[in-house]
Protein backbone atom coordinates (compact mmCIF):
# COMPACT_ATOMS: atom_id res chain seq x y z
CA UNK A 1 0.00 0.00 0.00
CA UNK A 2 0.99 3.75 -0.49
CA UNK A 3 1.91 5.48 2.19
CA UNK A 4 0.23 8.83 2.77
CA UNK A 5 1.03 11.57 0.23
CA UNK A 6 2.60 8.85 -2.24
CA UNK A 7 0.92 9.12 -5.52
CA UNK A 8 -1.11 6.91 -7.07
CA UNK A 9 -1.72 5.32 -10.54
CA UNK A 10 -5.15 6.22 -11.88
CA UNK A 11 -6.76 5.72 -15.07
CA UNK A 12 -6.50 9.92 -15.14
CA UNK A 13 -2.98 9.55 -15.29
CA UNK A 14 -2.38 7.21 -18.22
CA UNK A 15 -4.48 10.00 -20.02
CA UNK A 16 -2.15 12.01 -22.80
CA UNK A 17 -1.13 15.64 -21.16
CA UNK A 18 -3.83 17.96 -21.62
CA UNK A 19 -7.18 19.45 -19.50
CA UNK A 20 -8.88 17.39 -17.09
CA UNK A 21 -12.40 17.52 -17.29
CA UNK A 22 -14.55 16.02 -14.45
CA UNK A 23 -18.16 16.18 -13.95
CA UNK A 24 -20.48 17.17 -10.78
CA UNK A 25 -23.62 15.16 -10.72
CA UNK A 26 -25.25 17.80 -8.94
CA UNK A 27 -27.37 18.55 -11.53
CA UNK A 28 -28.41 14.96 -13.09
CA UNK A 29 -31.84 13.11 -12.54
CA UNK A 30 -31.09 11.02 -9.31
CA UNK A 31 -33.66 9.26 -10.04
CA UNK A 32 -31.37 7.87 -12.85
CA UNK A 33 -28.29 8.17 -11.71
CA UNK A 34 -26.98 5.11 -12.93
CA UNK A 35 -28.03 6.06 -16.60
CA UNK A 36 -26.09 9.13 -15.99
CA UNK A 37 -22.83 8.34 -14.83
CA UNK A 38 -22.76 6.11 -17.59
CA UNK A 39 -23.45 8.93 -20.22
CA UNK A 40 -20.85 10.84 -18.61
CA UNK A 41 -18.26 7.85 -19.39
CA UNK A 42 -19.43 7.80 -22.62
CA UNK A 43 -19.21 11.42 -23.46
CA UNK A 44 -15.60 11.50 -22.08
CA UNK A 45 -15.36 13.03 -18.88
CA UNK A 46 -12.08 11.97 -17.05
CA UNK A 47 -13.52 11.30 -13.76
CA UNK A 48 -16.87 12.07 -11.47
CA UNK A 49 -17.05 14.20 -8.70
CA UNK A 50 -20.13 13.73 -5.97
CA UNK A 51 -20.72 17.05 -3.80
CA UNK A 52 -21.54 15.52 -0.06
CA UNK A 53 -23.32 18.47 1.32
CA UNK A 54 -24.74 18.16 5.30
CA UNK A 55 -26.79 21.39 5.19
CA UNK A 56 -24.45 22.68 8.08
CA UNK A 57 -20.99 23.67 6.33
CA UNK A 58 -23.03 24.74 2.93
CA UNK A 59 -26.88 25.53 2.88
CA UNK A 60 -27.45 22.38 0.80
CA UNK A 61 -28.22 18.39 1.31
CA UNK A 62 -27.26 16.07 -1.32
CA UNK A 63 -26.34 12.51 -0.82
CA UNK A 64 -24.17 10.37 0.94
CA UNK A 65 -22.07 7.05 0.81
CA UNK A 66 -24.50 4.76 -0.04
CA UNK A 67 -25.56 7.08 -3.10
CA UNK A 68 -22.27 6.75 -4.61
CA UNK A 69 -21.63 3.29 -3.73
CA UNK A 70 -25.31 2.35 -5.82
CA UNK A 71 -23.55 4.38 -9.00
CA UNK A 72 -20.61 2.78 -8.70
CA UNK A 73 -21.53 -0.07 -10.77
CA UNK A 74 -22.27 1.41 -13.49
CA UNK A 75 -18.94 3.49 -15.23
CA UNK A 76 -15.34 2.83 -14.50
CA UNK A 77 -14.40 6.19 -13.73
CA UNK A 78 -12.33 7.19 -10.91
CA UNK A 79 -14.69 8.88 -8.76
CA UNK A 80 -13.87 11.64 -6.26
CA UNK A 81 -16.05 12.85 -2.77
CA UNK A 82 -15.96 16.67 -2.21
CA UNK A 83 -16.77 16.59 1.40
CA UNK A 84 -18.35 19.95 1.97
CA UNK A 85 -19.51 18.86 5.50
CA UNK A 86 -18.85 20.26 9.08
CA UNK A 87 -17.48 16.79 10.32
CA UNK A 88 -15.64 15.42 7.25
CA UNK A 89 -13.61 12.66 9.56
CA UNK A 90 -16.99 10.83 9.76
CA UNK A 91 -17.43 10.47 6.03
CA UNK A 92 -13.91 9.69 5.08
CA UNK A 93 -13.97 6.11 5.38
CA UNK A 94 -17.71 5.38 3.99
CA UNK A 95 -17.08 6.91 0.79
CA UNK A 96 -13.65 5.46 0.38
CA UNK A 97 -15.57 1.80 1.05
CA UNK A 98 -18.74 3.11 -1.81
CA UNK A 99 -15.86 3.36 -4.49
CA UNK A 100 -14.24 7.11 -4.11
CA UNK A 101 -11.13 7.03 -5.19
CA UNK A 102 -10.47 10.46 -3.85
CA UNK A 103 -11.53 12.22 -0.94
CA UNK A 104 -11.28 16.56 -0.28
CA UNK A 105 -11.59 17.97 2.55
CA UNK A 106 -12.29 21.70 2.83
CA UNK A 107 -9.72 23.14 4.64
CA UNK A 108 -12.06 25.45 6.65
CA UNK A 109 -13.99 22.16 7.97
CA UNK A 110 -11.52 20.76 10.43
CA UNK A 111 -9.34 21.97 13.00
CA UNK A 112 -7.37 18.48 12.74
CA UNK A 113 -7.16 18.71 8.64
CA UNK A 114 -3.52 17.51 8.79
CA UNK A 115 -5.03 14.01 10.50
CA UNK A 116 -8.19 14.00 8.21
CA UNK A 117 -5.60 13.80 5.24
CA UNK A 118 -3.59 11.18 6.42
CA UNK A 119 -6.68 9.24 7.31
CA UNK A 120 -7.61 9.15 3.09
CA UNK A 121 -4.30 8.86 2.37
CA UNK A 122 -4.03 5.46 5.30
CA UNK A 123 -7.25 3.77 3.71
CA UNK A 124 -5.35 4.02 0.26
CA UNK A 125 -7.11 6.38 -1.22
CA UNK A 126 -5.84 9.77 -2.69
CA UNK A 127 -6.57 13.07 -0.50
CA UNK A 128 -7.30 16.00 -1.83
CA UNK A 129 -7.92 19.95 0.15
CA UNK A 130 -10.46 22.55 -0.54
CA UNK A 131 -10.62 26.41 -0.04
CA UNK A 132 -13.41 28.34 -0.43
CA UNK A 133 -13.51 31.87 -1.92
CA UNK A 134 -12.76 33.83 1.24
CA UNK A 135 -9.64 31.33 2.32
CA UNK A 136 -6.08 32.24 0.93
CA UNK A 137 -4.42 29.72 -0.84
CA UNK A 138 -1.71 29.26 1.40
CA UNK A 139 -4.14 27.42 4.42
CA UNK A 140 -3.14 24.44 1.95
CA UNK A 141 0.96 25.15 1.83
CA UNK A 142 1.33 22.85 5.14
CA UNK A 143 -0.11 19.85 3.67
CA UNK A 144 1.08 19.35 0.14
CA UNK A 145 2.98 16.23 1.49
CA UNK A 146 -0.21 15.14 1.86
CA UNK A 147 -2.39 15.62 -1.23
CA UNK A 148 -2.18 14.83 -5.17
CA UNK A 149 -4.97 17.64 -5.75
CA UNK A 150 -5.84 21.58 -4.17
CA UNK A 151 -9.07 23.16 -5.23
CA UNK A 152 -9.94 26.31 -5.83
CA UNK A 153 -13.40 27.02 -5.42
CA UNK A 154 -15.00 30.22 -7.51
CA UNK A 155 -18.19 30.10 -6.51
CA UNK A 156 -19.47 30.17 -2.76
CA UNK A 157 -20.02 26.05 -2.04
CA UNK A 158 -23.92 24.59 -1.64
CA UNK A 159 -25.29 24.77 -5.27
CA UNK A 160 -24.58 24.57 -8.75
CA UNK A 161 -25.39 26.45 -11.29
CA UNK A 162 -23.76 29.52 -9.42
CA UNK A 163 -21.80 32.83 -11.06
CA UNK A 164 -18.30 32.88 -11.60
CA UNK A 165 -16.47 34.48 -9.10
CA UNK A 166 -13.08 35.99 -11.58
CA UNK A 167 -11.22 37.19 -8.75
CA UNK A 168 -10.14 33.95 -7.55
CA UNK A 169 -7.96 33.79 -10.65
CA UNK A 170 -5.36 35.70 -8.27
CA UNK A 171 -5.69 32.60 -6.38
CA UNK A 172 -5.57 30.04 -8.69
CA UNK A 173 -2.06 32.08 -9.61
CA UNK A 174 -0.20 31.66 -6.43
CA UNK A 175 -1.72 28.24 -5.92
CA UNK A 176 0.48 27.51 -8.75
CA UNK A 177 3.32 28.62 -7.62
CA UNK A 178 2.82 27.00 -4.38
CA UNK A 179 2.25 23.79 -6.21
CA UNK A 180 5.58 24.00 -8.05
CA UNK A 181 7.37 24.57 -5.15
CA UNK A 182 6.64 21.56 -3.39
CA UNK A 183 8.27 19.54 -5.97
CA UNK A 184 5.70 16.57 -7.12
CA UNK A 185 3.01 16.11 -9.27
CA UNK A 186 0.08 17.80 -7.37
CA UNK A 187 -3.39 18.71 -9.87
CA UNK A 188 -5.38 21.87 -9.04
CA UNK A 189 -8.78 21.60 -9.93
CA UNK A 190 -11.29 24.69 -10.10
CA UNK A 191 -14.98 24.15 -9.33
CA UNK A 192 -17.49 26.68 -9.88
CA UNK A 193 -19.14 28.57 -13.29
CA UNK A 194 -16.94 26.44 -14.73
CA UNK A 195 -17.90 27.33 -18.76
CA UNK A 196 -17.04 28.33 -22.48
CA UNK A 197 -16.84 31.82 -21.24
CA UNK A 198 -14.30 31.11 -18.05
CA UNK A 199 -12.70 27.83 -18.47
CA UNK A 200 -9.92 29.24 -20.72
CA UNK A 201 -8.75 32.14 -18.02
CA UNK A 202 -8.89 29.50 -15.30
CA UNK A 203 -6.85 27.63 -17.25
CA UNK A 204 -4.29 30.43 -18.16
CA UNK A 205 -4.41 31.20 -14.27
CA UNK A 206 -2.62 27.67 -13.81
CA UNK A 207 -5.49 25.15 -13.40
CA UNK A 208 -5.69 21.73 -15.15
CA UNK A 209 -9.03 20.05 -13.71
CA UNK A 210 -12.16 21.19 -14.35
CA UNK A 211 -15.50 20.49 -12.58
CA UNK A 212 -18.36 21.44 -14.66
CA UNK A 213 -21.87 20.22 -14.24
CA UNK A 214 -24.60 22.77 -15.78
CA UNK A 215 -22.55 22.96 -18.59
CA UNK A 216 -22.53 19.57 -19.59
CA UNK A 217 -26.03 18.75 -18.64
CA UNK A 218 -27.56 21.54 -20.56
CA UNK A 219 -25.95 21.48 -23.53
CA UNK A 220 -28.00 21.24 -26.62
CA UNK A 221 -25.85 19.37 -28.51
CA UNK A 222 -25.31 17.03 -25.98
CA UNK A 223 -22.99 16.27 -23.29
CA UNK A 224 -19.80 15.04 -25.81
CA UNK A 225 -19.49 18.28 -27.17
CA UNK A 226 -19.65 20.02 -24.49
CA UNK A 227 -16.42 18.20 -23.38
CA UNK A 228 -14.77 17.78 -26.21
CA UNK A 229 -15.29 21.86 -26.31
CA UNK A 230 -14.24 22.26 -22.65
CA UNK A 231 -10.80 20.31 -23.01
CA UNK A 232 -10.13 21.67 -26.35
CA UNK A 233 -10.18 25.23 -24.93
CA UNK A 234 -8.91 24.76 -21.30
CA UNK A 235 -5.87 22.55 -22.71
CA UNK A 236 -4.84 25.61 -25.28
CA UNK A 237 -4.81 28.12 -23.05
CA UNK A 238 -3.18 26.26 -20.55
CA UNK A 239 -0.28 26.06 -22.77
CA UNK A 240 -0.91 30.11 -23.15
CA UNK A 241 -0.36 30.35 -19.92
CA UNK A 242 3.12 28.72 -19.48
CA UNK A 243 4.03 30.26 -22.46
CA UNK A 244 3.13 33.67 -20.74
CA UNK A 245 4.96 32.34 -17.21
CA UNK A 246 1.83 32.41 -15.76
CA UNK A 247 1.71 28.78 -14.83
CA UNK A 248 4.61 26.46 -14.61
CA UNK A 249 3.17 23.19 -14.75
CA UNK A 250 4.77 19.91 -14.19
CA UNK A 251 5.19 17.09 -17.16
Amino acid sequence: MNGPGERRTSAADALPPGARIVASVLPADLARLGEEVAALEEAGVDWIQFDVMDASFVPNLTFGPDVIAAARRHTSLPFEAQLMVSHPDVLIEPCIDAGCDRVIVHAESTHNLHRSLMRIGERGARAGVAVNPATPADAVVNVLDLVDLVLVMTVNPGFGGQAYLKSMEAKLRVARRLIAGAGRRIWLEVDGGIAPDTIETCAEAGADVFVTGSTLFHDPRGMAHAVQDLRARATAAMHDGVAEGAATRPT
